[in-house]
């Protein structure tokens, strides 16, 4: 069964009714992180009719939005103002074969974050306020329109990423920027994963102010651009700014990328296409379910934790986040101890199960162990937000 509450009002009935009857209660916007079975009785609920943007001032940069609005509204009202989301949200309907319009709530729930994270921040880092229904059918409220220093625990970065197990979102105000003027991408051909590396190493420690650095093997080049970017490994950087700025700054990125192989430019159009393609997981969009993988490691080890798994398993991947983040798709077995005994080996990291058939996540920890103290500091804070257990971890989309 599933309540489309309208309002806060509705949610707290919602949960008190849950918790009196014992049951757990499932989240999700509109669905489009989890194929939703319609077989599926167990209790959820939807944020999808509590809509609508409540504040916006393009002056201030700063908006405040029901958690249910689609994020196609919030970027077409920003987009009117030529403002952006810093953080570039991904969407998962390619890669999960799913539809509905992904909602502002789901994206700072799971902390959905594009290229531009590793200079921009995620999204709970532009996140300054937040009003949700605890697990005891309580509204709080925390942060507001500013960011400033808290003591103690801050519930704005906590709720965000925490996948509807803590509480409902009803409503969040976070921070914009403007959009850039100018777009540009260096294109570097040729270069195997370890060579990208440290291409994208020495671009990272230029004053040119790189937003985006990517690199996509041969086996997904084709996937990309409609197969128009040069054959053979594509290793990606983009620059964003004034007009002319962005023309200096590519000059002098592309000087110093001619010494690891072969550079062309991409103007903004392509740009921009590529970009949404590398944010959306472009070469996996592929209707299937063989098992998708989301790592983050450091990004000087990405590319060996690729070519150890290559020994052992048949896997395709790409790197973003200038490699410090890698999608990884498994012909058929998800091979979850051998990917998490090789992250251990290469210093530790994260892997999260994004996609796989039922049977598979049933039989697979989708999301990395924690460490015993993380647990038992995740446990008391469960403990307190929700302590009688009805959030069951979270489909918010």
């Amino acid at each position: 069964m599933i309540s489309y509450p309208e309002n806060d009002a509705q949610v707290i009935e919602v949960v008190r009714g849950a918790r009196a009857e014992h049951r757990a209660l499932g989240i999700f916007g509109a669905g489009t992180r989890t194929a939703r079975d319609p077989d599926d009785d167990s209790a959820s609920v939807s944020s999808c009719q509590i809509r609508g943007i409540v504040d916006y001032e393009p002056a201030e940069m700063v908006m405040t939005v029901k958690s249910g609005t689609p994020v196609a509204e919030v970027e077409a009202a920003l987009a009117a103002n030529r403002q952006m989301m810093a953080f570039e949200p991904m969407d998962h309907r390619g890669i999960m074969a799913t539809s509905g319009e992904p909602t502002i709530g789901g994206v700072f729930a799971a902390n959905v974050s594009g290229p531009r994270r590793f200079t921009a921040g995620a999204a709970r880092d532009s996140l300054l306020g937040i009003r949700f229904v605890n697990g005891q059918g309580q509204v709080i409220r925390a942060g507001g329109r500013v960011m400033k220093n808290v003591t103690g625990l801050d519930l704005v970065k906590l709720l965000a990423g925490s996948q509807g197990t803590l509480g409902f979102i009803t409503e969040v105000t976070f921070r914009v920027l403007p959009v850039p003027p100018a777009i540009e991408t260096i294109v570097i051909s040729g270069l195997d994963d370890l060579a990208a590396t440290k291409a994208m190493a020495a671009a990272m420690a230029l004053s040119v102010e790189v937003s985006g650095a990517a690199h996509l093997p041969a086996s997904v080049i084709g996937r990309f651009l409609n197969g128009d970017l040069p054959k053979g490994e594509a290793t990606v950087m983009r620059l964003e700014g004034l007009a002319a700025s962005v023309s200096v700054r590519a000059a002098k990125l592309a000087e110093t990328m001619e010494a690891f192989g072969p550079v062309s430019r991409l103007g903004a159009y392509e740009s921009c296409v590529l970009w949404r393609e590398i944010r959306d997981v472009h070469p996996f969009a592929d209707g299937s379910k063989r098992p998708l993988w989301r790592v983050s490691v450091a990004p000087s080890v990405g590319h060996q934790l690729v070519a150890a798994l290559r020994l052992e398993a048949c896997i395709d991947a790409f790197f973003d986040w200038q490699g410090g983040l890698v999608w990884m798709r498994m012909e058929a077995d998800p091979k979850a101890e051998l990917l998490r005994r090789h992250i251990r080996a290469i210093g530790g990291g994260h892997a999260t199960l994004v996609r796989a058939t039922d049977e598979v996540r049933a039989l697979t920890p989708a999301f990395e162990p924690l460490p015993d103290g993380v647990a038992a500091l995740s446990a008391r804070v469960k403990q307190k937000l929700d302590p009688a257990g009805i959030f069951s971890p979270g489909k918010m989309g």
